[in-house]
């Protein structure tokens, strides 16, 4: 912690707009929060006007945007938002919706940005609560991306993307995220889509309020829009979701982040991994190159990123980024990606062999083998953005041969389970 001091803002102020996503309008409100209150959003359309705080703990999505929810409340696409509200080092507003999407406005950050300042910035006397970190963070998303974010003075972002459009191609930046630079460099950074997803987006009831006048639009040809505010207009959004997502750690993060292939899903995994690290959990049991060490597995085939836990040699925690990008997502099925089940299973049984080769001698000369899967079950579908966690207990292990118990869970909602056998061997 330092002397810093939590904001708020001095008065009322209001925008309107349609959400990108369901196209509906939606009017978007920031109101004074008492010290300690953080960031709530409230849901005014609905009975009762449910409340959503805005913390990690409360992203329900990162397909395309964040979204964050609460019971059966929801509120989509809250990046643009969060950034502003980041940027600007407010800590305690309350946020009215009146409908299930934040206003696109014109793509960019820059409207939100405008109204906290006509609103005014108020310090208030408690102290802001700071995400220091004493050592480096580093994250690897396993869909491509990654993080590094080394302890620091303010905070920056270094970031990379890496698109294959002739518009965007590699390019790589660093800026500041904070106070006028942001606003300089990052908040008039507009969103961007591929002319050749749209179709397959409004099938699945996506991108309904896009247009020219609110996303860059990428066709075959280059940049169907008049032009960009940037050269590197793409690789500054990019950079602008990048603070929005960790704004919702709750704290004024202070560090030097370098991102590789930024997502909003590998946004909020690292914002959870930071909350861990100061809230002095220990790191991942199993990183990605311990689990290569142990699993004979590659692309495609590899379906865990990382081991959070291992408890006593009989119960393991582990994970699978969903991504777009996944190879069978292209047929299964062309306008509706859902991960295939007997992958999910797969995911768990491979999660339950690194439980099994590491409570064995020698574990880099052992593999495992699946030898059967009973009372599978499938309740609700994995997409892609999701994050698959799958904890995986020993029921039995006699001579080589073992009976796991597996389930899956997305969002803490429980998506899959099976019972299976497998043996060890040279």
């Amino acid at each position: 912690m330092n002397g810093s001091r939590q904001r708020t803002i001095g008065r009322e102020v209001s925008l309107e707009g349609i959400g990108i996503h369901l196209g509906e309008p939606a009017d978007v409100s920031f109101h004074p929060a008492e010290p300690g209150a953080g960031i709530v959003f409230r849901r005014v359309d609905l009975p009762g006007k449910p409340e959503i705080p805005a913390t990690l703990d409360h992203v329900v999505g990162t397909e395309l945007g964040t979204s964050i929810g609460r019971a059966e409340a929801r509120i989509l696409t809250v990046e643009h938002l969060m950034a502003a509200l980041g940027a600007s080092g407010i800590s305690n507003v309350r946020v009215d919706v009146s409908g299930p999407e934040i206003p696109i406005r014109d793509g960019s950050f820059l409207d939100f940005l405008d109204a906290l300042d006509a609103a005014g910035v108020v310090e208030q006397k408690a102290r802001a609560r700071v995400a220091e970190l004493d050592e480096p963070v580093v994250l690897d998303g396993g869909g491509g991306e990654s993080y590094i974010l080394a302890p620091g003075p303010g905070f920056r972002i270094t970031a990379t993307i890496d698109f294959e459009h002739p518009a965007i191609g590699r390019q790589t930046g660093s800026f500041d995220g904070l106070g006028a630079d942001f606003r300089a460099d990052i908040a008039p950074a507009r969103t961007f889509g591929f002319l050749a997803d749209a179709e397959e987006l409004h099938a699945r009831g996506l991108a309904q309020g896009a247009s020219l006048a609110n996303t860059i639009v990428l066709d075959d040809d280059g940049v169907a829009n008049d032009e960009l505010r940037f050269p590197d207009e793409f690789l500054r959004h990019k950079i602008g979701d990048v603070l929005g997502d960790l704004t919702l750690l709750g704290s004024r993060l202070r560090g030097h982040l370098v991102a590789e292939r930024p997502s909003h899903r590998g946004n909020i995994e690292l914002g959870r991994l930071v909350e861990q690290r100061l809230n002095g959990a220990p790191p991942p049991a199993f990183d990605v190159e311990r689990i290569r060490s142990y699993l004979p597995h590659r692309y495609p085939m590899l379906l865990v990123d990382r081991i959070a836990s291992v408890e006593d040699g009989r119960h393991i925690t582990g994970i699978k980024n969903v991504t777009v990008n996944e190879p069978f997502f292209q047929g299964h099925f062309p306008g509706r990606a859902i991960m295939p089940g007997v992958l999910i299973v797969e995911a768990m049984a491979q999660i339950g062999g690194l439980l099994l080769i590491d409570s064995v001698g020698n574990p880099r000369d052992k593999q495992v083998y699946l030898m059967s899967i009973q009372k599978a079950r499938f309740r609700r579908p994995v997409l892609p953005g999701d994050q698959l966690v799958c904890e995986v207990e020993l029921l039995r292990f006699r001579r080589g041969t073992c009976k796991m118990r597996g389930e899956g869970y997305v969002d803490g909602v429980r998506v899959a389970e099976a019972e299976f056998m497998a043996r060890v061997v040279d």
